[in-house]
């Protein structure tokens, strides 16, 4: 399955963006379930209406190809290795790689192969959870870990965090992190999130920094996050001031009652090619 179905040139030597599901969910805590997301992404981007408005721009000919699933299912370390060994591979080829998950566990092999590329690198964290932990059930590698292991690569910013353990505090740079709750009330702290960042961006979305009135359909939903237009106009200014190299959209645990937010995640895929590439 293709992501944007027929309509999107798939042939990989002449794209320029490659789509790389991972269906990843061995780490999971709560709600299981986010292995199905990259297929339910896919499955709903056939819906995308190509023409983007906001951008007045078609980033689909650009040529999209869908490459196969990584679907290594061992240790969460393996995982990692298999998504580094595969963004090496379309970096190399001078492709730009979209890893779509899974859990959260999947941005830790992306992330290294990004900084280890790119010298200037920061990561942009959109999340509700600081996923600050050294060390969660037994693997330092689990998804809860995930950003822990990421700064040990490369500066970080976290945006629209709302959650965060005590055991978490002591690794937090209360510098870097902009709680949901403070952009709620402050807006321009975006633009102060924004001024931190180093010229080079890899940026990893947890599909849980929205509303769970918007973004239901995640394995660990926590209230109070942006909607998607404060979101996007967000992403579009990063994209604007910043060169974005790669990014992963992560933690779509879908619902077969409910198909929207596998469009909504289709949607911010696309948009945010959209705004990259005008």
């Amino acid at each position: 399955m293709n992501f944007g179905g027929t309509e999107i040139i798939s042939d990989y030597e002449t794209s320029g963006i490659v789509i790389i599901p991972v269906p990843y969910d061995e780490t999971s805590t709560w709600m299981k379930g986010s292995d199905r997301g990259p297929d339910a992404i896919l499955e709903a981007s056939q819906n995308l209406e190509f023409y983007d408005i906001e951008t007045e721009s078609e980033v689909c000919r650009k040529g999209i190809f869908t490459d196969n699933h990584i679907t290594e299912k061992g240790t969460p370390e393996a995982l990692a290795g298999a998504v580094y060994e595969k963004a090496v591979s379309v970096l190399n080829d001078n492709k730009f790689p979209v890893f779509i998950g899974g859990n959260h566990t999947v941005s830790i092999g992306a992330a290294r192969a990004f900084s280890e590329r790119y010298q200037d690198l920061t990561v942009l964290q959109l999340d509700a959870h600081a996923d600050l932990r050294q060390e969660y059930e037994g693997s330092p590698f689990n998804h809860a870990c995930t950003m822990a292991r990421i700064r040990e690569m490369a500066p970080v910013i976290q945006v629209g965090i709302r959650s965060i353990s005590a055991d978490e505090l002591p690794y937090a740079d209360r510098d870097r992190i902009f709680p949901a709750h403070s952009l709620f009330h402050e807006k321009a702290l975006y633009g102060k999130a924004l001024d931190l960042m180093s010229e080079k961006i890899y940026i990893t979305i947890d599909l849980d920094v929205l509303d769970p009135s918007l973004m239901p359909s995640t394995g660990t939903p926590e209230p109070g996050g942006p909607e998607y237009f404060e979101l996007m106009h967000f992403l579009r200014e990063v994209a604007r001031k910043r060169n974005v190299v790669g990014f992963d959209v992560v933690e779509l645990c879908p619902s077969p009652s409910n198909k929207a937010p596998d469009f909504i995640a289709a949607k911010i895929i696309y948009q945010l090619l959209s705004y990259i590439f005008i």
